[in-house]
């Protein structure tokens, strides 16, 4: 099946780690359940906070959720971030792991809610590992595919497990979505971590890692104010980054948004830039 590239506009200029990551805000939709071949990946993670934390070997296990981007309050990214942003869709599959019991303090990185009192957490056991994938084919401009095919995270349970209690309006990013309806979100309660880890076998960019390693996302729940009204969204995915180039596309069948996942800071390293 031929891919439809984007086409490019001249070299776009890499945002800071700091603009990336405070926009970055990823909507979660349930998808249908899919098992991709046994695909076993050992990932490290990048972030210097959890530099401690092992080296683990994971198997990816039922495909559960597609995260994609999206602005919200209709506050869009600043170029050159919303260029780069509005490509980051990333698969998550089931995992599991080891538990690793790290402490953390939380701050938002998000100027909307960057106000928000800081949060303490227990990062528990690994659930997800969130691969960044194309839709339908089209491809991103490759200075933009430099980026994004190497963001992986790795999710993680959190306790406790505190509302945020914020209504949210979300519009989605990616122009293959830009007739997906603006809806109002209740964004409630915390339930995962998602950290930076690089795939053994992938050979991050020098410029690429040096934002990757401060994408971390606190997923939280997000039930839709009116969930009835929004589409069912039938897609295929493709395998972006090296390591996993060589599986198969798979059929994604959207339901409704489940989790947001909103950039947070850790122990107060905050991302340059």
């Amino acid at each position: 099946m031929a891919f439809l590239s984007v086409p490019p506009a001249g070299a776009l200029a890499l945002p800071t780690p700091k603009n990336f990551t405070s926009y970055l805000d990823l909507e979660c939709f349930k998808t249908n359940a899919y098992q991709p071949p046994t695909t076993n990946i050992t990932v490290r993670h990048l972030n210097p906070v959890l530099a401690n934390l092992p080296t683990e070997t994971v198997t990816l296990g039922v495909r559960e959720q597609l995260c994609l981007p999206v602005a919200k309050n209709n506050v869009i990214p600043p170029s050159p971030a919303l260029d780069f942003i509005r490509y980051v869709d990333l698969a998550c599959y089931r995992i599991t792991g080891i538990t690793v019991n790290q402490g953390l303090v939380l701050r938002h990185l998000n100027p909307l809610l960057q106000n928000l009192p800081q949060t303490q957490v227990v990062m528990n056991v690994p659930q997800q590992l969130c691969v960044p994938v194309i839709k339908n084919n089209v491809v991103p401009p490759s200075d933009v595919l430099a980026l994004v095919s190497h963001i992986d995270l790795k999710c993680y349970s959190i306790t406790p497990n505190n509302p945020l209690g914020q209504q949210l309006s979300l519009r989605q990013l990616n122009p293959l979505l830009s007739t997906y309806p603006i809806h109002a979100v209740q964004v409630l309660y915390a339930r995962q971590l998602c950290v930076p880890v690089q795939k053994a076998g992938d050979n991050i960019p020098t410029e690429a890692l040096n934002i990757i390693k401060w994408v971390d996302l606190e997923k939280f729940d997000a039930v839709p104010a009116s969930s009835g009204s929004l589409p069912t969204i039938t897609l295929v995915l493709r395998h972006i980054n090296p390591v996993l180039a060589g599986l198969p596309a798979e059929q994604a069948v959207l339901s409704a948004p489940l989790q947001l996942g909103l950039p947070v800071a850790k122990n107060g390293l905050l991302p340059p830039g």
